[in-house]
């Protein structure tokens, strides 16, 4: 009976990851018509690269990837997803891939708003009162979960139905996440009032507002909780202080606006909120390995060379 399960899951992934290179044929990143779907391609290991994690879940249908998040490592691959609750900067390089077997993945992100609704409609049992726990996690990947994603795919073969089908299937993948063996953590986040829901709030201002210079009173005050209980719930969540998180967002958009508009590093250092040019150098070199031209450059070449 196991024999025959392992097979069918493994005839699944077969089938998931086939849809997949076919869609990514043409290119390394291929975004879909259906919202909140990616799907990617990559035929050679990557360099340790800064990244944004979105809430979503992610799988290595071939392949694998490294995530570094603060002090932990995450990898996934075609037996393990990951899950993102909330947004958190990471460090991620695909490990796994070759010509013959290039890394196929996907990822679909979510509305934190729809899983809340999805536990209220579903009547899923309330998270247990915990610490906060980490934002992120792997999970095993189960033949419902690749078979929702193969559907999933499929539409896109059929893109009149995506606007009536997509929203259905989506559902059924987060209730598929939230009863399997890390749907605590999901549940944690989208349940109202719970400490982790509103260090998600907090996380949201600080995306929002990542210019402006952190007041720690006044975002526990938001929070509702002590300034000691929202700095211990914040690092608990992302493995960050509030502080680093900031930090994190501000290199990260500065290094957009270099790379994507071009701006100069002293004008890009100015709009993400650093008043000191020597400062803005300093943390950007110990956070991407290279002051802001010299980076900016090799992303270039390495852009042009792909």
């Amino acid at each position: 009976m196991q024999d025959s399960s392992n097979k069918n899951l493994r005839s699944a992934i077969d089938a998931l990851g086939s849809a997949i290179a076919q869609c990514t044929e043409k290119g390394e990143l291929h975004e879909t018509n259906v919202p909140g779907l990616s799907l990617f391609r990559r035929e050679e290991p990557t360099e340790p690269m800064s990244g944004m994690y979105e809430p979503s879940i992610c799988m290595a249908v071939q392949g694998a990837k490294r995530v570094i998040l603060g002090d932990e490592t995450y990898i996934y691959d075609s037996h393990h997803y990951l899950i993102t609750s909330v947004h958190l900067p990471t460090i991620v390089q695909i490990t796994e891939a070759s010509p013959e077997k290039p890394y196929l993945g996907l990822r679909l992100k979510f509305d934190l708003r729809e899983v809340s609704q999805l536990l209220l409609d579903s009547h899923l049992p309330q998270p247990r009162p915990q610490q906060s726990s980490r934002g992120m996690a792997t999970g095993e990947v189960t033949l419902q979960l690749v078979n929702a994603f193969v559907r999933l795919i499929d539409l896109l073969a059929e893109e009149k139905d995506i606007p009536i089908l997509a929203p259905v299937i989506q559902r059924e993948i987060i209730y598929r996440v939230l009863v399997g063996d890390q749907g605590e953590r999901l549940r944690q986040i989208a349940t109202a009032g719970s400490q982790s829901q509103q260090i998600a709030k907090a996380i949201g201002w600080l995306k929002s507002n990542y210019s402006m210079p952190i007041s720690m009173d006044e975002l526990a005050a938001q929070s509702n909780m002590s300034t000691s209980t929202f700095h211990h719930h914040f690092r608990s969540l992302t493995a960050l202080s509030p502080l680093q998180y900031q930090k994190q967002l501000r290199l990260q958009e500065a290094r957009r606006l270099m790379l994507a508009e071009r701006m100069d590093a002293a004008n890009a250092a100015f709009q993400v909120g650093y008043e000191s040019p020597s400062q803005f150098n300093r943390e950007y070199s110990r956070m991407f390995g290279a002051p802001p031209l010299r980076d900016i450059t090799k992303l270039r070449q390495s852009s042009a060379v792909q």
